[in-house]
């Protein structure tokens, strides 16, 4: 290992971690303080009972290259910790189901067929669904210039129900921001890589293990194996300058000199350490500027033996949106239920919430007994807001000042706020760190 001096990564997140091990790989000497008493960001574990969940459920996909890169950098087979398989897009509204599953054809022609022969539309529902699909292949997925997703539904003829039972909780789901304020343009980014480009994309890669031992705790070890240092409970207290050059950080009441600092925190806390610099106050601005979006997940513990047909189920017209099966993690009976984006629900009491959604899962599955037990979990800030115009707004890795870096999912990745626009974030960022190294 080099003799020089070590890059120093402020958060213990996806992002940091990943452009922590891209710099380890690259052997360049790495120190990594998280603040939290573990590694993982909003991917972290988090107790229910005897139980280890995640802090809030997220989903994977094929078309998470970097992701699976780094966990074969670290010695992990894909088959070790996840189960994959193809597309199966189930969205039920009452008594009535959208059923689209992705046959084994090539892209793009898996997603023609899979919007052919969807059941619970119209044969008019899915001609105007494959029909705006074709024209945005055409166009390379661009816009001339960033709308609404409600308002690129409109466009392209897409009628109220099958907005409201496909392409809004797939808006939801993946920019975690309500149609009518969401960006088409960061919507088409998400099609275009999960679609176009390799039929294997589109799969669902499912966590056997909790996100924190999937890629956190793995991190962790290579990086330690690697020479690294990683320290947990060390808070970022200030950034030191010399005119438009970092100097140094304080961290846990040290101060470290640094050549090359990440701050790989969340958006709040990365304005919190820019604050009260001039050379930084825009970006600061900036970062301020983006705003942010909740994340709610309540975990439902049913006895063994009721679960979900499929890994993940949609509900449409509900205020439950989708909920994940959690028996592939050894959890039987434990069903994740996942409400993106602001609404009502978050002025309610952990109480209330849960008999609404315990509610509408027994309307839905009325064979099921009550659950047993339950958890609410809810991150008000859990990404930035993916609005019209966003990409525009979102910062680079570099900053005005010299050896200062940005990662997180809400720097300029192209990606809405995903664990894989996290991981492709401290990858860029650590790549860029390389060059000037």
């Amino acid at each position: 290992m080099s003799a020089a001096p070590p890059v120093v990564i402020i958060g213990g997140g996806w992002a940091g971690l990943a452009a922590a091990l891209e710099l380890a790989a690259h052997d360049i000497p790495v120190t990594l303080h998280e603040a939290a008493p573990q590694l993982g960001g909003r991917a972290r574990n988090a107790p229910f009972g005897d139980l280890t969940v995640d802090n809030g459920q997220h989903l994977l996909i094929g078309a998470y290259r970097e992701t699976l890169r780094l966990l074969a950098l670290m010695g992990t087979a894909e088959a070790e910790v996840l189960h994959r398989t193809r597309l199966c897009l189930k969205v039920l509204e009452g008594d009535e189901t959208l059923l689209m599953q992705a046959p084994p054809l090539p892209a793009p022609l898996h997603l023609a067929w899979a919007q052919l022969t969807a059941r619970g539309l119209s044969l008019g529902e899915r001609r105007a669904a494959l029909t705006m699909s074709l024209r945005l292949m055409l166009s390379g997925f661009t816009l001339a210039r960033d709308i609404s997703v409600s308002e690129l539904l409109q466009q392209h003829h897409q009628g109220e129900r099958i907005s409201r039972r496909l392409w809004a909780p797939l808006c939801l789901a993946t920019l975690n921001t309500p149609p009518e304020r969401a960006s088409a343009q960061l919507f088409l980014r998400v099609l275009q890589e999960s679609f176009a480009h390799r039929r294997h994309d589109a799969d669902l890669l499912i966590p056997k293990v909790s996100l924190g031992e999937l890629f956190a705790q793995r991190a962790a070890d290579f990086l330690q194996r690697r020479g690294a240092t990683v320290a947990v409970r060390q808070r970022a207290e200030a950034l030191h300058l010399d005119g438009e050059r970092l100097e140094a950080v304080s961290v846990a009441g040290q101060r470290l000199r640094a050549r090359h600092l990440i701050l790989a925190t969340a958006p709040r806390a990365a304005s919190r350490l820019l604050a009260g610099h001039p050379p930084l106050l825009a970006l600061q601005r900036q970062i301020n500027d983006l705003g942010s979006q909740p994340i709610t997940t309540l975990y439902l513990q049913y006895p063994p033996g009721h679960r979900l047909e499929e890994p993940m189920v949609g509900m449409s017209n509900t205020l439950s949106q989708w909920l994940f099966e959690r028996h592939l993690c050894g959890q039987p009976g434990l069903i994740a239920v996942v409400i993106s984006a602001e609404g009502e629900q978050d002025g309610w009491d952990h109480e209330r919430l849960t008999r609404r959604v315990v509610a509408e899962l027994a309307r839905q599955f009325p064979h099921w007994p009550p659950p047993l037990s339950s958890r609410v979990i809810r991150e008000r800030h859990a990404t930035f807001e993916c609005g019209v115009g966003v990409e525009a707004r979102r910062p680079a890795n570099a900053t005005p000042v010299r050896g200062l870096w940005l990662a997180g999912d809400y720097t300029a990745t192209g990606l809405p706020a995903t664990l894989e626009g996290a991981v492709r974030s401290g990858v860029q960022c650590a790549r860029q760190i390389i060059k000037h190294y």
